[in-house]
């Protein structure tokens, strides 16, 4: 499975990429957003990706955030979805309007998408409403970790570089409480249990 790409762009289609990745020109679909936010032919970029296998073709569909291509592969989980009507949602609309969409039973954004109709859109809110809850949950739960993650880096660094050893640090991070979450917090709190 292809989950990521990193290349140079090669060539710009009204719907697809060419991304050079070492010399390799992989064909990926994805959204006019994305095109238009990924610049010109030569740039570098970073997609993530999803591989649809068929009988008679590899499609690769590419998205510049995890969560949006989290929210690509939930859209396909609906029967009667396919990859290219997926995208063609994605296409109509921001993942958080969506989101919104799903959530308030909406099916206004879904009913301009050319081959949707009433039925299918009221289909696909229905059937995405409970998902689309966990995942708005677990996004943000992971919001979450990457920045306590990111503070309890930022805080072992200045300990760092007040002159403590990484294990000194480390271990006055660990006795700290879990309710203290800011870095500057953590390095007032550490600090008091170093100077002891």
């Amino acid at each position: 499975m292809i989950s990521r790409l990193t290349g140079k762009i090669a060539y710009i289609d009204p719907k697809y990429i060419v991304l050079d990745v070492k010399g390799v020109g992989y064909k990926v679909f994805t959204t006019v957003d994305i095109m238009n936010r990924l610049g010109k032919e030569k740039e570098e970029t970073t997609l993530w990706t999803y591989l649809a296998v068929r009988e008679t073709a590899l499609d690769l569909y590419g998205f510049m955030t995890l969560s949006d291509l989290n929210f690509f592969e939930l859209l396909i989980t609906i029967s009667g979805i396919g990859p290219k009507t997926a995208l063609g949602i994605l296409n109509s609309a921001s993942v958080q309007t969506l989101q919104t969409a799903v959530q308030t039973n909406d099916t206004s954004h879904l009913t301009k998408i050319s081959g949707i109709g009433k039925k299918v859109a009221e289909k696909i809110v229905m059937e995405l409403r409970d998902k689309v809850d966990k995942f708005t949950h677990s996004e943000e739960s992971k919001t979450a970790m990457r920045e306590a993650q990111r503070n309890d880096n930022d805080a072992l660094e200045a300990l760092k570089s007040l002159g403590y050893s990484q294990n000194e640090a480390r271990d006055a991070l660990k006795e700290l409480p879990k309710e203290i979450t800011k870095t500057n917090e953590k390095v007032r709190e550490a600090l008091k249990i170093l100077g002891k």
